[in-house]
């Protein structure tokens, strides 16, 4: 981002430009294809038509609840003001959202404007995915608003001019205290008085044991939140970053692990933070009454101020006592930016709308309701005349803060911190181990993220194969040719009513799949989104020299044989006690589908909710019932790894029941009777008729299910939160997931999904073959 110093030079210079001819689109060679042939397969089936006069504007954006209702209503009076522009609003998780445009960005399409902070803008802008704003932008609105608040990036293609790839409706987005006054009288000035105020806040109430009320909550797992406390000891991020060279990572430094020991002992020496303190769980205590003071963004502070059940107030974070320093959060706009795919009249419907949303009457409707600081400086320091407590403790705050970096290699600093702080937090490292582990993860990181690889020794030959594969496939198929085009003159009807599926599964499956095949000898990355080539073998290199893949691939294999054994077992067990006479078997057969039938999204998050450590279902159970002791099922990653296997086991289990329970009622009755009249036991029938008969069912129901749960992301990703803790839950998928969409190495991520493929083919053939579970009995 531009420093403030250069804002009005910049800003008069783009003005003087005016660089509306630079704008092209996206050069994505065969993401544009199948893009184009799609939209060309729609023309065709509904016709073109006369196009409407309305432009419609779809904007992606990851608001809160209350933000987005605010937003609906704004857009109804810019819809009313202007008719000839219809918009259409999607809100998207932060994740979702940035990889969600990435991909459809490639692929020539995506949502004209897309709203968030700006951290996400180095990657963009290196992508070459969002376009210069500036000639849209008048240069007396440009100077209206502060500093912070437009985005200046250079990049691909304009490396001397940055552009304005973001205007932001609001500064800030930044961590504060809030503490709720029915709890404590006053906010901390230092750190000595938050451990002081904390542990006095600290409450056992009913004597039982068990902690009832806590004195501080925060997203204590993730090490965004931290980022205070390493200001607040003098560390930061980053050495330096300089626009024309790579970011300096600066985590192995005696200031960070003196931050790490102090938010550690938060929990485990002082023990006012409940263990495993996520983000939702300390929002819900915060809300609820049961945590005196909590440390949250901007984004959430209209909830607690508006709450009936507690008295909240907003203050700014307190000086670290050791160090005399303030504790200084990354400081940070958020706003729109325009796709680079936006041109003509799309483009200019959006930049419309993003003049309305920024403008004076949409930002004064935001900050009244919403408290968040506007990026106008007329309506903020009018706000600030006005002694509005919470808006001037932001301000405040904002002003303490530190510029959150606009980099693309801010993810592999986040990417490196997380793990190595979560294993602190889970007693396996030191303060001092974890910062330099985090230093040496973040340098390779950035390292892999910002490599440039060339085309090796056998690049060429894998095209000159491809053609020979080609040339090799027509000249196989030669004879057939002939008898195709025989056929059509003689059966023009029947192609054609097959011809529209053969065009969706042409562009649907053949085509991402020979595309991923592609890409999977490419050096597609975030230094190659759009110029990417065909290098060679490096990617399946880099994939079998890496311990990590193995490592994941043992866990991937031990992860879907038990959750595959133990769905089979449970489910042949239900099926074969619903097979007998059974008083309200009905019933029972509803409620054991209701797993497989409620979504798995809920079913997932739900058991997450479960297992969590101070108020899951779970331990509570477990220990006041039972007696056993407490398990910390999501903060120690064997745990975590057994919590994700019980989720999958109760996803799993109804499909082979229902698969199972069906094979058994096409069981001929005379089979057991003959075995009865034999005094064969019930064991021995089950073992020598029952499963025997079930073997054409169950072995293809278990193909399916190994595959399905080979591939099984959501459940890891949803319980254990991305493979939390330290990483230790990956499983292959989400390994890939992770290495595509958070280091930006797409030409690994493919060929990784390759390997993954073909491993799957490959037990798929053998086992049908082995089982001979295409023969009948």
């Amino acid at each position: 981002m531009m420093p403030p110093r250069h804002r009005q030079s910049m800003i008069s210079a783009r003005w003087t430009t005016h660089r509306i001819m630079n704008r092209s689109p996206l050069q994505c060679g065969s993401a544009r294809l199948g893009s184009t042939l799609l939209g060309v397969l729609i023309l065709f089936a509904f016709g073109c038509g006369e196009s409407s006069r309305q432009t419609q504007v779809t904007l992606w954006h990851q608001m809160t609840v209350g933000e987005r209702q605010l937003l609906e209503d704004q857009i109804r009076v810019f819809e009313k003001e202007n008719p000839d522009i219809r918009v259409k609003t999607l809100y998207k998780e932060t994740e979702e959202l940035r990889s969600g445009f990435q991909a459809a960005a490639l692929a020539g399409t995506g949502p004209e404007l897309v709203y968030g902070p700006s951290d996400s803008l180095g990657a963009f802008v290196t992508m070459g995915i969002v376009g210069d704003m500036a000639p849209w932008m008048e240069r007396v609105d440009l100077e209206a608003f502060i500093d912070q608040s437009l985005t200046f990036l250079t990049g691909p293609g304009h490396e001397q001019t940055p552009w304005l790839v973001q205007v932001g409706d609001r500064v800030g987005n930044h961590l504060a205290l809030i503490y709720n006054r029915n709890l404590i009288d006053a906010a901390p000035k230092n750190t000595d008085q938050l451990i002081r105020f904390a542990k006095e806040a600290t409450l056992d109430k009913d004597a039982d044991g068990r902690v009832d009320q806590y004195g501080l909550v925060f997203n204590f797992v993730e090490p965004f939140f931290v980022v205070p406390f390493i200001t607040g000891h003098g560390g930061w991020v980053f050495d330096s970053i300089d626009t024309n060279a790579v970011p300096v990572p600066a985590l192995d430094t005696p200031e960070v692990a003196a931050a790490l020991q102090f938010v550690r002992d938060l929990q485990q020496k002082h023990k006012v933070i409940p263990a495993g303190c996520d983000y939702d769980t300390a929002d819900t205590l915060f809300k609820s009454g049961q945590a005196a003071m909590i440390i949250n963004g901007d984004w959430s502070w209209s909830e607690y101020l508006n709450s009936d059940t507690i008295d909240a107030v907003v203050a700014p974070l307190p000086v670290v006592s050791s160090t005399g320093i303030p504790m200084r959060p990354m400081v940070a706009s958020k706003g729109y930016s325009l796709n680079a795919n936006a041109q003509g009249r799309e483009a200019d419907a959006a930049m419309t709308l993003v003049q309305f949303l920024t403008g004076a009457e949409s930002q004064r409707a935001f900050m009244d309701q919403m408290k968040t600081l506007p990026s106008r400086t007329a309506i903020l320091q009018k706000a600030l005349s006005q002694e509005d407590v919470t808006l001037r403790a932001s301000a405040a705050q904002k002003a303490n803060g530190l510029p959150m970096p606009v980099v693309a290699e801010l993810r592999a600093v986040w990417d490196s911190m997380r793990p190595n702080y979560q294993a602190l937090l889970g007693g396996s490292t030191t303060p001092k181990q974890a910062s330099s582990q985090m230093q040496a993860e973040a340098v390779e990181k950035i390292r892999r993220m910002n490599e440039r690889r060339e085309p090796g020794a056998t690049a060429w030959i894998l095209q000159l194969l491809a053609v020979l594969l080609v040339a090799g496939f027509l000249y196989w198929q030669r004879h057939n040719w002939g008898k195709l085009l025989g056929d059509w003159k003689k059966n023009r009807l029947a192609y054609l009513l097959v011809a529209p599926a053969i065009l969706v599964l042409l562009l649907t499956i053949i085509y991402p799949f020979l595309y991923n095949v592609v890409l999977s000898f490419s050096n597609m990355s975030l230094r190659h989104f759009q110029d990417w080539q065909v290098t060679g073998l490096q990617n399946y290199q880099q994939v079998f020299s890496e311990t990590t893949f193995f490592w994941v691939l043992w866990k991937t294999i031990l992860w879907t044989v038990v959750c595959v054994f133990f769905s089979v077992v449970f489910g042949l067990l239900l099926a074969a006690a619903l097979n007998g006479p059974v008083r309200g078997k009905a019933l029972y057969q509803v409620l054991l589908i209701l797993p497989w039938a409620i979504p798995a999204y809920i079913t997932a998050l739900t058991w997450r909710g479960m297992f969590d450590y101070e108020y899951g279902a779970v331990n509570i159970i477990a220990n006041d019932v039972f007696g056993l002791p407490m398990v910390n099922w999501l903060g120690e990653p064997n745990a975590a790894f057994a919590a994700c296997i019980i989720t999958n086991i109760w996803l799993g289990f109804p499909f082979m029941m229902v698969i199972a329970l069906g094979g058994m009622q096409g069981i001929p009755g005379e089979l057991y009777e003959a075995a009865r009249i034999d005094r064969v036991s019930r064991l021995g029938q089950f073992w020598n008729i029952t499963l025997p008969m079930l073997r054409p069912v169950l072995i293809p129901a278990i193909t399916l299910g190994t595959i399905w749960t080979f591939n099984n992301l959501n459940v890891i990703w949803l319980v254990s939160n991305g493979g939390e803790p330290s990483d230790k839950t990956h499983i292959l998928v989400s390994y890939v997931y992770k290495a595509v969409f958070n280091l930006y190495q797409y030409g690994y991520g493919a060929a990784l999904s390759m390997i993954i493929f073909f491993m799957l083919l490959a037990f798929a053939l053998i086992f049908l073959h082995r089982t001979r579970a295409t023969e009948a009995i």
